[in-house]
């Protein structure tokens, strides 16, 4: 099945690019460039695309990035440190940036005459983020359905959306996904800070899928404050 998938340059999607190469066929990367701050994991979804031998598109959505106003992501607001699913990582929240990105990608897919797109949206979204839930895949492509409707049939493939940071590490594992040649981390500094929701989520993945984590970190220790204050978590 002739798959396109949407890559950020993170650890999730660059694993997903990893088992799409290996289960299907890989059409090429997406990737957008809405004025997100750390903005250089665009450069390691540049180079999975090279490792793997296929196209790598950045579309730029500047412009809509600088109206959807408010996050911590795209705006001069701190990025906060902690448990990923704090209430504080609301603030890291980009209104309907899930939606936008995968109208277009359809879109994308279509012109290709691709018959899949697919996201590296997981479990671990879903208390924060509303538009990585499986409520959402499942309206979002019914939607697509519609909107192509006698022109294209594309599905759209979510295979984390139900399973845990961890297990996404142990699947890129077994895909071969070199993970310390993925970012992560929201503040975009030289070094991954160890401290922010996704830093912490992604020390953890690898603590408790049991792999050796190969990230150089600021602060590689935080995440066990985090994780053991966090909500309904006890120590690690």
């Amino acid at each position: 099945m002739k798959t396109l998938v949407i890559c950020s340059g993170g650890l999730d999607s660059v694993s997903l690019a990893h088992r799409v190469a290996a289960e299907h066929e890989l059409v090429g990367l997406l990737s957008f460039d809405y004025g997100q701050r750390h903005r250089k994991e665009l450069d390691f979804a540049a180079a999975c695309a090279e490792r793997l031998k296929v196209p790598h598109r950045i579309i730029d959505i500047g412009e809509i990035g600088r109206a959807l106003s408010g996050s911590a992501l795209t705006d001069d607001v701190d990025v906060p440190d902690g448990h990923y699913a704090e209430e504080t990582m609301r603030i890291t929240v980009v209104p309907n940036r899930n939606a936008i990105m995968l109208a277009i990608a359809f879109g994308v897919a279509a012109a290709q005459k691709a018959a899949a797109v697919a996201v590296a949206v997981h479990g671990g979204d879903h208390f924060i983020y509303p538009d990585c839930r499986p409520g959402f895949i499942d309206a979002f492509e019914t939607m697509q359905r519609h909107a192509l409707d006698g022109y294209a049939d594309i599905r759209l493939l979510a295979p984390y959306v139900n399973i845990s940071k961890a297990e996404i590490v142990t699947d890129g594992a077994k895909h071969g996904a070199p993970f310390a040649e993925t970012w992560s981390c929201y503040k975009g500094g030289e070094r991954h800070c160890g401290r922010c929701g996704t830093c912490v989520e992604r020390r953890e993945a690898f603590h408790l899928a049991g792999i050796v984590d190969p990230t150089d970190y600021e602060d590689p220790e935080y995440w066990r404050e985090a994780v053991r204050k966090g909500p309904g978590r006890q120590g690690a």
